[in-house]
């Protein structure tokens, strides 16, 4: 838990500590309610609605789409300039032979980027484009139409998709925005994603897995003939389009259990979103610390019990040695070679 929140910190942002704080505020979302073990309410401002804490539904929602719907409002175009004039939709032979070494080094950057608890598509794609970018021998074609700088960062986006349920199956750390609501869907069905769940529930599992292979096929079939369908969705203009989500987005909330109390929260953490975003503050490390919190929780709980409140058991094995080693690396490394990167770039300014 500690390495997957020092990866969020380290990766999803340009500012680490503005990651580090979304995070927490998603632990101090989790920590509302009672208390299971002492009964104590909790950040519940005496509202009996709170005693069963934040529903993960309400929170995605919120964070998300009335946060979006805020930031839409404050434009008035229609989204009909979106559209230009776009060519043809296919690539020739010539273009996919070119394609498939990116596509092979792309797939599996982004695969093992994927892995990474908190690293994610973005951070994927970024790396593989600039990986081929380096790589190409003439990186002024990148950025006026190279198919490779198109195919680089689909390919990494894809594979680390994938590669972002593994630490959600195995470990029961969400890899990534799109895993953690994943990961919160499973646990309203009592679905624990973790080691055991191989054993216990393989074939979710495996369907799962199944899925993946079968989605990707599906879209390649869809979305070739439907490609200017998407384009011309853009088009949609807005004062159609934020009633729609707006409307979606509350009767979905409503579904979960019939109060008005759960739209006003909705609303509020939606405003909450709204300023976080436009203090540039990332939303997937708060999804994340939400989803880690109680976990989070009950596995500190758990540990004290064992040592009848020994700290020392978090740090005595080997394998959580290692883990607490590569979070302070994850936090300490970056800023370092941003440093050294930095003072390295000063003599070449100062010799030009």
């Amino acid at each position: 838990m500690v390495f997957a929140i020092a990866c969020l910190g380290s990766m999803m942002a340009q500012n680490p500590l503005k990651s580090f704080l979304a995070a927490l505020i998603g632990l101090g979302l989790a920590t509302v309610g009672v208390d299971a073990n002492t009964g104590v309410y909790r950040f519940t401002f005496d509202s009996v609605h709170l005693s069963d804490g934040v529903q993960f539904i309400v929170v995605v929602i919120g964070l998300f789409s009335v946060s979006e719907i805020l930031l839409m409002l404050e434009h008035t175009s229609s989204g009909q300039t979106l559209v230009r004039k776009t060519g043809r939709m296919l690539f020739n032979l010539k273009e996919g032979a070119q394609c498939i070494g990116t596509t092979l080094r792309s797939s599996v950057i982004g695969f093992f980027v994927g892995v990474l608890p908190g690293a994610g598509a973005t951070i994927a794609s970024a790396i593989t484009y600039m990986t081929e970018k380096k790589l190409s021998g003439n990186s002024d074609s990148f950025g006026k139409g190279d198919i490779r700088g198109v195919a680089a960062p689909e390919a990494a986006n894809n594979a680390s998709a994938c590669g972002s349920f593994i630490p959600m199956l195995t470990l029961g750390v969400p890899g990534s925005g799109t895993t953690a609501v994943m990961m919160g869907a499973l646990t309203l069905y009592n679905i624990t994603p973790g080691p055991a769940m191989f054993t216990e529930q393989p074939d979710i599992v495996w369907g799962l897995i199944a899925a993946l292979l079968i989605a990707n096929v599906m879209l390649l079939i869809m979305n070739i003939p439907l490609i200017g369908l998407f384009t011309r969705m853009l088009t949609i203009p807005l004062w159609f389009l934020v009633p729609a989500i707006a409307a979606v987005s509350a009767v979905g909330v409503y579904a979960v259990h019939s109060t008005t109390f759960d739209l006003v929260l909705m609303v509020a953490l939606g405003v909450l979103g709204y300023i976080l975003r436009k203090m540039h503050f990332p939303m997937s490390p708060l999804i994340l610390g939400f989803v880690l919190g109680e976990m989070l929780e009950q596995n500190l709980r758990r540990a004290l019990s064992i040592s009848n409140g020994n700290m020392a058991i978090l740090w005595q094995s080997g394998v959580a040695k290692a883990l607490l080693i590569m979070a302070i690396m994850v936090i300490v490394v970056p800023p370092v070679l941003r440093l050294i990167r930095k003072h390295s770039r000063k003599p070449q300014v100062d010799a030009g």
